[in-house]
């Protein structure tokens, strides 16, 4: 069977397809669903790393198919290069974006609560790249109900360089208390949190 082409893609058989590999590691003892409470949070303390990759065309195209994001720049490398003089196929900031609020989300557990996530695009990621999103306690905060966790984060490329970098402020359980509360309310809060 050959392969099908679409708009500068090769898409290979389904049997040759690339996997989409999620690794993570650090926390291998513990399974990615179980709950982390504010009293098992510090400042300082790394979250599991989630790695993203290698991201192939296919991958990107079929992102592009899911998220309506027809801009050729993420599946056709012939436009990409030639027409908008990029280096290759770039990786969509809407999947970064993912792989970001996927890393807090699982982080958070079942009874904690993504509450905000802010970032940068500061460099692109091209195709064939393998994205490792990384997350570090900034600071914590106890409320009366619940705690926050401040959090440094963002996606590394292979080769080091650091392209998404930014923050997220999650609201974690205590343990033996109450889940935090769906649906979510925000605490008022003094402008800024402790550092």
């Amino acid at each position: 069977m050959s392969a099908a082409r679409v708009e500068g893609v090769q898409t290979p058989p389904p049997g040759e397809r690339e996997p989409l590999v999620a690794q993570r590691t650090g926390m291998e003892d513990r399974p990615m669903a179980a709950q982390i409470y504010f009293e098992d949070v510090a400042p300082g303390q790394e979250l599991p790393r989630l790695t993203k990759g290698p991201l192939g065309p296919v991958h990107l195209f079929r992102w592009s198919a899911a998220m309506e994001n027809w801009h050729r720049i993420h599946y056709d490398r012939q436009f990409a290069i030639e027409h908008d003089k990029l280096p290759d196929i770039l990786i969509q900031g809407s999947l970064k974006q993912q792989f970001l609020v996927q890393l807090v989300k699982d982080w958070a557990g079942p009874q904690g609560w993504a509450w905000k996530v802010g970032f940068q695009f500061r460099s692109m990621n091209r195709v064939g790249e393998t994205l490792h999103v990384w997350g570090k306690v900034r600071s914590t905060q106890r409320l009366e109900t619940y705690g926050l966790a401040v959090l440094d984060l963002g996606i590394v490329s292979g080769d080091g360089k650091e392209s998404t970098p930014g923050e997220a402020t999650i609201a974690l359980p205590y343990r033996g208390g109450k889940p935090v509360p769906y649906p979510f309310v925000p605490p008022t809060l003094p402008a800024t949190l402790p550092a």
